[in-house]
């Protein structure tokens, strides 16, 4: 088996490992979409299949930093900016923006899951973890997001699987 990284993002158990060839150097809870799995635009759904980490968003951004489209905002999270826009998706501290690698099933067209902005991201620490409840994209702790972050590279591979 081959030594480079890769991330396995399991839907059933709600958990990401970062593994380097048989060594699981994480494993930790996340929160995949509430709505289940589905690659079509506007699905609200987590992509399924092999993906790769596209871009890397928010090096050296304190914790709990707000993004919006990709771009801080100036923001870092508190619970009276929750109160101030209680709707609002929070994408927090790092992002790692993935890209599909499966021509028709998670990339171009009406099922591109970089068209799609699916992220790897943090969310602010009182969200539940471990169960689905995004929008579509993977959320992270912030100190989880933080470590991934470090560890990986544009390029590493994603399995995101049921």
């Amino acid at each position: 088996m081959s030594d480079a990284l890769r991330i396995h993002i399991s839907l059933a158990a709600q958990r990401l490992r970062l593994c380097k060839g048989d060594e699981m150097l994480m494993d930790v809870p996340v929160s995949t979409a509430e709505k289940g799995a589905g690659e079509v635009m506007h699905s609200g759904c987590t992509p399924r299949g092999w993906h790769v980490v596209r871009a890397k968003v928010g090096a050296g951004a304190p914790e709990n930093t707000v993004f919006v489209g990709r771009r801080p905002t100036g923001e870092i999270f508190t619970s009276a900016l929750r109160e101030q826009d209680p709707g609002r998706d929070w994408i927090l501290t790092r992002i790692l923006w993935l890209s599909g690698l499966e021509r028709g099933r998670n990339r171009l067209g009406h099922v591109d899951t970089m068209r799609r902005y699916i992220y790897i991201h943090g969310t602010p620490d009182d969200v539940l973890l471990g169960a689905p409840g995004s929008h579509g994209c993977v959320r992270m702790a912030n100190v989880d997001v933080v470590r991934l972050f470090e560890r990986v590279a544009p390029g590493t591979r994603v399995l995101i699987e049921e």
